[in-house]
């Protein structure tokens, strides 16, 4: 057994890890309260858009008449993987979980002979390259703050304008989905083209489908659609658009999920701290009363042998 002055060093490490710890988590859920306002506000919107991309979609089948950007591929030889990770770790299985997720997806929906690109938009999500040997193509600094739309502008352009130049004949999301604090969800989302034979096809769906749909949602549903001044100048200002909302509704998703998971990471380390501070308080009383019982056996022995 460590001598009491060893042991009551390491009850004042981890009583100041314990502070930084509770520091953390009292951050984390600062941070999160702010998102979970941001991603609810936004989510009606957000599936509203996506309902309206599907609905066009099945509105517009004839491929001479579709948009570019809803025209689905027959030859797939190139895929982009947009990744939405953390910037920071001590975030328990958030970056761990989507990144396994995107290998997982690669595994089961790529060939080999497929070319598959990630762009990570956040830095922990490039571990995906030395994990599993994909290629990052490039590197974006995800927003901790509030994020606006201006920051996933850049990639919802590089996505649509790739795609559109032949560059890539598929672009797939992976993101965390938020579903409360204690559950955050890793999931993938086909952006481009749209598939509409997905079965999930909301961001936020698993809170949701318990829930009755929306008359905004049940409206969007009607294929009889008429453009002014025409098809084409609509859909060429307005589909580019819904994909960037589809982007944004995944960066708040994925915000709120990284700091749900954060803070409830560090509350057990916390709670953990707090455990081991107890156990080492009962080793230090246990270590001190030895101490104080061997002291008083030697005054006794010492009083004794002068008697």
């Amino acid at each position: 057994m460590a001598n009491a002055k060893e042991i009551q060093s390491r009850i004042k490490s981890v009583s100041n890890t314990k502070k930084i710890t509770k520091a953390m988590e009292m951050v984390a859920a600062a941070k999160m309260r702010k998102a979970v306002e941001a991603v609810l506000a936004t989510r009606e919107y957000a599936n509203l858009s996506w309902n309206t991309i599907i609905n066009i979609s099945k509105a517009n089948l004839d491929k001479s008449k579709m948009h570019p950007l809803l025209h689905i591929r027959d030859e797939i030889k190139n895929v982009a993987i947009i990744l939405l990770s953390s910037n920071r770790g001590l975030c328990a299985g958030f970056n761990s979980n989507v990144i396994n997720l995107a290998n997982k997806y690669i595994k089961e929906n790529c060939t080999a002979e497929q070319n598959i690109e990630v762009i990570a938009v956040g830095k922990k999500g490039t571990n995906i390259q030395p994990r599993y040997g994909h290629k990052v193509i490039a590197r974006y600094e995800k927003p901790d703050t509030m994020p606006t739309v201006e920051d996933i502008r850049m990639i919802a352009r590089i996505a649509t304008e790739d795609y559109l130049s032949g560059k890539y004949d598929k672009v797939v999301l992976v993101y965390t989905d938020f579903v409360s604090a204690a559950t955050q969800i890793a999931r993938t989302k086909q952006i481009l083209p749209v598939d509409m034979k997905a079965e999930d096809d909301h961001l936020g769906h698993v809170e949701r489908e318990n829930e009755k749909e929306s008359e905004m949602s049940k409206a969007v549903k009607t294929h009889d659609f008429k453009f002014e001044p025409s098809a084409d100048l609509v859909l060429d200002q307005m589909v580019p658009r819904l994909i960037e909302v589809q982007l944004f509704q995944a960066l708040l998703e994925s915000n709120s999920s990284e700091h749900s998971a954060r803070m409830m990471a560090m509350h057990q380390a916390t709670d953990a701290a707090g455990d081991m501070v107890a156990e080492l308080t009962l080793s230090y009383n246990k270590a001190r009363q030895a101490s104080i019982t061997a002291e008083i056996s030697e005054i006794v022995a010492g009083a004794n042998s002068l008697s």
